[in-house]
This record gives C-alpha cells, sequence and structure tokens, in this order.
C-alpha cells in the first residue's frame, strides 16, 4: 500500500462585506476543489499549503494552522492519500493559473461553495470553515 500526504487550504478573503472562498479546476479530472499538492521532503504542513497556493494560483496567504482538517480517501488501487487542509487568508486576490494543473479559478460565495464543489468531503470542510470564521 503506497501512502500519500498532500497540504492545501481554504483561501479566503472579505469581498463587500462577504467571504468568499478560492475554488479551482484541475483540468485532468475536471473536478473543482482547493488548492493542494504534495509534501515535498523536510516541509512541514503549513509550508507545503503556502507554497502549493503559490504555485497553483500565484495568491499569498497567511495560513491559520489552527483550522486543520484531514480527508483520506483511495485515488487509485494499493493508494492511501491524507489531505490536510488549514485556512489561509489571501494577501492578494489577482489569480493566476498553473497553466499544467489548473483550468478555471474562481472567487466564490461561501454560502455558495458548495453548489460548486464536486466532493462531499470538500463541502464539509467548507461547513467547518464557515463556523470557524463565525
Amino acid at each position: 500500500m503506497l501512502n500519500e500526504k498532500s497540504c492545501g487550504a481554504i483561501v479566503y478573503r472579505k469581498y463587500h462585506g462577504n467571504t468568499e472562498i478560492l475554488l479551482i479546476k484541475h483540468i485532468n479530472s475536471g473536478h473543482w476543489s482547493f488548492p493542494k499538492g504534495h509534501v515535498e521532503a523536510g516541509e512541514s504542513e503549513v509550508e507545503t499549503a503556502h507554497r502549493e497556493i503559490l504555485e497553483e494560483t500565484n495568491i499569498d496567504t497567511i495560513i491559520d494552522p489552527t483550522f486543520r482538517e484531514t480527508v483520506s480517501y483511495s485515488p487509485k488501487k494499493d493508494t492511501h492519500k491524507i489531505v490536510v487542509y488549514f485556512l489561509a487568508k489571501a494577501k492578494n486576490t489577482n489569480f493566476i493559473p498553473q497553466e499544467e494543473e489548473i483550468s478555471e479559478i474562481r472567487w466564490v460565495e461561501i454560502d455558495h461553495a458548495c453548489s460548486v464543489l464536486s466532493y462531499d468531503n470538500d463541502k464539509s470542510i467548507v461547513n467547518k470553515a464557515k463556523s470557524f470564521l463565525g
């Protein structure tokens, strides 16, 4: 059994009094989710999340490690994957998609995010993030 670990975040911004989160559409699978990627040697979970968000979206963030949610699943036979998600406040809001991996990026009002997200695990994390942000 191969074990994989990735880290990412629910990136948010305040916009006209609303909370919006950043959603990305993956080129290969076409599913909507959050920026994330594999942990590299010597990196902490927070460092991985920060690097991956920057690489995939060109958005710099302030990560809140007190919000930490995990999802585990099997992306393929004989592979177990854990993804750790944090909350991250966007320091800039103009995104540039990483062409090799991302087909589209959108800021979505947090209350509407569940209608865009592809997976129930992600919808659950958005609901936890909404409660956390108050």
